[in-house]
């Protein structure tokens, strides 16, 4: 039986990305954009469809989406686009304000007087599953809305649900590029309730996805519209095994057991391939060998971390096409032999990988790659650094108070995140006879 997942879009960019998802499902599942069926629609679309979309006719399914702002601009910008009729009117919750940027809008003030109807429409969501799975929120962390109402969310809901799956894919501010000053505080503040209340966090960042799009899709002038699509083939690639039937399946709750061995480390650094231009599409030849070759090289990160900084502790691969599953083995195998030295050695055969037969529309072939690795700790470090350098001077921080905030509260997401740096420092050096020698010093 087909276990449903509701998404929730928190924010301009979270409703930007949710959006394209959805085109992409729609075109995967043979869905038009009124939601009608197309005359390719077919059994094997039709057998998991029920995961994503609720049946309410014959001739007419509608997304299990709610779109949340603090800003009704974002939500008319989606009920004028091409897939504006799909959604369900009653499940948009805008505000009329706005959160400014500043995450304690979003979390305390004007996210709060929202909560409550969004909360309704996600209680009846959820009584229209037969066995829901999970949550998935698209929002970033620079802004207010998607920062500040999206992780107030993400407690709510923990807190209704607390035996179901949530998992987030959480733009976090660039290395370079700015678009906020205040983006250090909102992205700290996010990350400390991520980092209690997420189950699975995927991890992009918009600078990666501009260099993927300069120099792989050879776009010379990427918009948020090309960024966007690249997040929505990750997602359709992590969803896969949930949506189509395949040889070694996977869900939401197998991802996790699979990729976080402990709770806090639970950030993902994803990848996709095949990237390439689309002129080049015919010169490529595409092989199970040549996509693994591309998602572990690590130039198609999609979070601009090196991989050298630290070491795999999990992997999952997820393969679309027709694909025989011994040709994966072998290929995950000898990246498991080659790579040894990238891998925690504490952890044996950390790889997990799926096969879904039914490949995407647009290539016969796929790959996407989720790693957990102890690289993302530069990220972290990145952000940690940034909020000092404001937080010292108390930069900005009458705004913050404002809304009722109080200076502890940066200090304790501060220490958290401070905190989550160390672990995967400890988990990097950690080695596989090193806690052993340490009981038994204790015992001499």
């Amino acid at each position: 039986m087909p276990r449903e997942i509701i998404c929730l879009q928190v924010g301009q960019c979270g409703n930007q990305i949710g959006c394209r998802f959805w085109q992409s499902v729609s075109e995967e599942s043979e869905i038009n954009g009124d939601g009608s069926p197309k005359d390719s629609f077919n059994d094997v679309v039709a057998d998991k469809i029920s995961v994503y979309y609720r049946q309410v006719s014959d001739k007419k399914y509608v997304p299990r989406a709610i779109l949340v702002d603090l800003e009704p601009g974002t939500t008319d910008v989606v009920k004028a686009s091409p897939i504006g009729t799909l959604f369900k009117a009653d499940n948009f919750a805008f505000g009329q304000n706005g959160a400014g940027n500043n995450w304690a809008k979003g979390h305390y003030t004007e996210g709060a007087e929202l909560v409550d109807q969004v909360l309704d429409i996600v209680r009846k969501e959820t009584e229209v599953c037969d066995a829901p799975q999970g949550f998935q929120i698209t929002h970033s962390l620079g802004g207010g809305t998607g920062s500040g109402m999206g992780t107030l969310l993400l407690l709510k809901i923990r807190d209704a649900y607390p035996d179901r799956i949530t998992k987030t894919y959480s733009v976090y501010p660039s290395p370079k590029v700015s678009d906020t000053v205040v983006e250090p505080y909102n992205a700290v503040l996010s990350s400390h309730q991520l980092l209690e209340n997420a189950d699975e966090t995927f991890v992009v960042d918009n600078e990666a996805l501009y260099t993927i799009n300069v120099d792989l899709l050879k776009v010379n002038q990427p918009n948020f519209a090309d960024m966007n699509y690249l997040v929505s083939r990750i997602m359709m690639g992590v969803t896969a095994s949930i949506r189509f039937p395949g040889k070694l399946n996977g869900d939401l709750r197998k991802l996790g057991v699979n990729l976080v061995p402990f709770p806090r480390l639970h950030f993902f650094t994803i990848a996709e391939a095949p990237l390439q231009a689309k002129n080049n599409k015919g010169y490529v030849k595409q092989s199970i060998q040549e996509l693994t070759k591309q998602v572990w090289s690590g130039k198609n990160f999609f979070a601009q971390v090196k991989a050298d900084d630290g070491k795999y502790l999990t992997a999952s691969t997820v393969y679309r096409g027709n694909i025989a599953t011994q040709e994966v083995d072998d290929n995950v195998q000898k990246i498991q032999d080659s790579r040894s030295e990238d891998f925690v050695e504490w952890i044996p055969n950390n790889i997990q990988s799926a096969v879904v037969l039914y490949p995407p529309k647009e290539y016969a072939l796929s790959c996407t790659f989720v790693a957990n690795t102890t690289a993302l700790k530069s990220m972290f470090q990145r952000l940690s650094q940034q909020f000092t350098a404001l937080y010292k001077r108390k930069a900005f921080l009458h705004w913050y108070k404002g809304e009722g905030m109080d200076e502890m509260e940066f200090q304790e997401a501060d220490k958290n995140v401070v905190d989550l740096i160390t672990e995967y420092q400890d988990k990097q050096d950690a080695t596989v006879g090193g806690d052993e020698d340490e009981d038994a010093d204790e015992d001499i």
